[in-house]
């Protein structure tokens, strides 16, 4: 079943009377949402009585859980201290992550650091990997890792890239941010046939079973022709896109049945609801 939800909590949920996270599940599911993506950008910083919380509430109202790692990870860093760190970011979203019921995180690859876009793919897939070996031993092998596309020219994570590291272990799947992507393709995505093009090859080099039910993340974004990726922006904006329409035709098509999160900015939970009546009237 396709799943939509925020990443994170909306200017309507506080506008409500909302405070606490462990209260989105029932905001949630009144508004007929079934997924919410808890943020960690800024580091693990989720108590276990928080954790424990939202794992019960999410179970209640039946929302599906997955957690954002910290965003300063670096896949491709040289330096064995900061791999280490890299390691430690990851596999402690992952300890939250089952704490809270969720079955899934996301990871940044984080920037290329100057370093030959090759040679920077191949020392992330080395790291994820290790991370991976780490997990096994800390008895975190239930939890799905998802790296995610990036936006910026500088950044390790276009298509290619991601699929090449989730190669690593059958158990990484894609998080397919097409936000993203419209910036990476400077306002690129337009149509059922450039969304088909894009999700294709990952049908092929991964397997439709492994991408039946993978990770997305969408917004409209507002981008720069140097850099790509500027900022966030929600579907009221009518200067950018993505548009979500053909999209949602191509996942009608292609039988796929990802989990949807919604980064808009201040609006994630509005245009989550927009994005579900969108696909539902395909």
């Amino acid at each position: 079943m396709i799943k939509f939800g925020p990443a994170g909590n909306s200017d309507e949920f506080y506008s409500k009377g909302y405070k606490a996270s462990e209260q989105m599940p029932k905001f949630l599911s009144e508004l007929g949402l079934n997924a919410y993506e808890y943020q960690c950008g800024r580091g693990v910083k989720v108590s276990d009585e928080k954790a424990y919380k939202l794992k019960s509430e999410c179970e209640k109202y039946n929302i599906s859980l997955s957690v954002h790692s910290p965003y300063y990870i670096s896949l491709s860093t040289q330096e064995e201290e900061k791999k280490l760190s890299t390691i430690k970011y990851i596999t402690d979203t992952m300890e939250a992550a089952k704490k809270m019921g969720a079955d899934r995180i996301v990871v940044h690859a984080g920037s290329l650091l100057n370093l030959e876009r090759q040679y920077a793919v191949e020392s992330a897939c080395n790291l994820l990997k290790r991370a991976l070996d780490t997990a096994d031993e800390i008895g975190l092998s239930d939890i799905t890792v998802c790296p995610e596309t990036m936006g910026k020219f500088n950044q390790l994570g276009d298509s290619k890239e991601i699929i090449k590291m989730c190669k690593v272990d059958k158990r990484l799947i894609p998080t397919i941010d097409f936000g993203h992507l419209y910036c990476r393709y400077i306002g690129g995505l337009k149509t059922e046939a450039d969304f088909e093009n894009e999700l294709q090859p990952y049908i092929d080099e991964l397997g439709y079973e492994r991408m039946k039910n993978f990770h997305v993340h969408f917004s409209k974004m507002e981008y720069t022709e140097n850099g790509g990726e500027k900022r966030h922006v929600n579907f009221c904006d009518e200067e950018y896109g993505p548009d979500f329409y053909p999209l949602a035709k191509v996942l009608k098509k292609l039988k796929l049945e990802p989990t949807i999160i919604c980064e808009s900015a201040g609006m994630q939970t509005e245009d989550s609801v927009k994005m579900k009546h969108i696909y539902n009237s395909i």
